[in-house]
């Protein structure tokens, strides 16, 4: 048995570790004051531009954001970090005008979450009645940019995204994947109350098991968005809502249950940021391209080879009726590499033989985390 008294621990002096700590805020400032006169250097070297639109470079933000995860060695996690660094991008840009970005509102939706993880709390969010409103508005330049919901993984495609891209001129610039937590709220907060429900229908999809278990007579009324639902689930006692945490917040809706009650524990949206031009490789990128073709044997074959000839990845592949001729149909494909890389370029000339017609969607970064 040891004799030796065990070492005192010192204990740290509380005052002299929050002066610590207020040096460091003040350094942290500083440095973020400068960061912000840089960037309006960039701007001025940029001259005289039409709008904010015209500073704003996707591929540059991805390739600082990616910086961030690549430096980090903790404590604090990689998302958090990106999220303070995509707050001090967007309060820099803002320094010219706050970007105008178009989403699925009303407020409170899981597409407005998208649109402040994506471009930070000082872009201007301008939220639209619906999908189409958003591509509507972005081609015709009220809006910057738009974000729409495009997959579920676990409900699969927005279909009525997809169909849009069939007409539509607009580019995919960016994507974004949101970690999806569906809530049942109501005025009330008692479960005992609930007589209906309102949600948007990939809601009540995402949370059909527990639904099933646990409000088996509750009527399932579908409305245009989750922030819609609360909206209305306001109203009345016996009424509730299936919607994200800000939507609660939005409207003075109590959780009827703690947890979130979507059936699958990685329930993720994933988003795509629409623009009016092409922007450049960021080192990291994705592809989607829409391929026409003819109803003929081996028409798949032919549309996907190229790019297993020329070693490119394919991320995802959806098909959909053309609406130009019977029994023709556009698929689109998400491939991993940018428009302006060669392999990239050889592969779609090969294609050209074989499709009707080749519609390249856009060439954006790939979501950080």
């Amino acid at each position: 048995m040891s004799n030796k008294t065990d070492p005192v621990v010192q204990q740290p002096d509380l005052a002299e570790v929050r002066a610590r700590i207020d040096a460091i805020d003040r350094q942290i400032q500083a440095l973020i004051a400068e960061r912000a006169r840089f960037a309006h250097q960039v701007g001025k070297a940029k001259g005289k531009l039409a709008a904010a639109v015209d500073y704003y470079r996707p591929e540059r933000e991805a390739q600082v954001l990616r910086m961030v995860v690549d430096r980090n060695e903790g404590p604090l996690s990689d998302e958090l970090l990106v999220h303070v660094f995509r707050e001090i991008m967007s309060a820099c840009l803002a320094q010219q005008e706050p970007l105008k970005i178009g989403y699925l509102g009303p407020e409170g939706t899981f597409s407005q979450q998208a649109v402040l993880k994506h471009f930070g709390r000082s872009a201007h969010g301008l939220p639209m009645a619906s999908i189409e409103e958003v591509f509507q508005e972005v081609e015709a330049g009220h809006a910057d940019f738009g974000v729409v919901p495009v997959e579920n993984s676990g409900e699969g495609t927005i279909q009525v995204t997809l169909d849009m891209f069939l007409t539509s001129n607009l580019k995919i610039c960016g994507e974004v994947e949101l970690r999806v937590r569906q809530y049942l709220m109501s005025r009330s907060g008692r479960i005992e109350d609930i007589e209906r429900i309102y949600s948007h229908p990939q809601s009540f999809a995402q949370t059909q098991g527990w639904l099933r278990s646990n409000l088996p007579r509750a009527e399932k009324i579908p409305v245009s968005s989750n922030a819609e639902g609360a909206r209305r689930a306001r109203n009345a006692d016996d009424a509730a809502a299936i919607a994200g945490e800000s939507a609660g917040l939005v409207y003075g809706l109590k959780k009827v249950v703690t947890d979130s009650i979507e059936d699958r524990a990685d329930n993720t949206t994933r988003f795509l940021v629409l623009g009016r031009q092409l922007f450049p490789p960021s080192g990291h990128d994705r592809t989607s391209v829409l391929v026409f073709v003819k109803d003929q044997p081996g028409a798949l074959f032919n549309v996907l080879s190229p790019f297993a000839r020329h070693g490119i990845s394919m991320n995802r592949i959806e098909s959909r009726p053309s609406h130009q001729a019977r029994w023709e149909y556009g698929f689109f494909i998400d491939l991993a590499g940018h428009v302006e890389d060669a392999a990239m370029k050889d592969a779609l000339a090969e294609l050209d033989a074989h499709a009707a017609a080749i519609k390249v969607l856009g060439s954006y970064p790939v979501a950080v985390p």
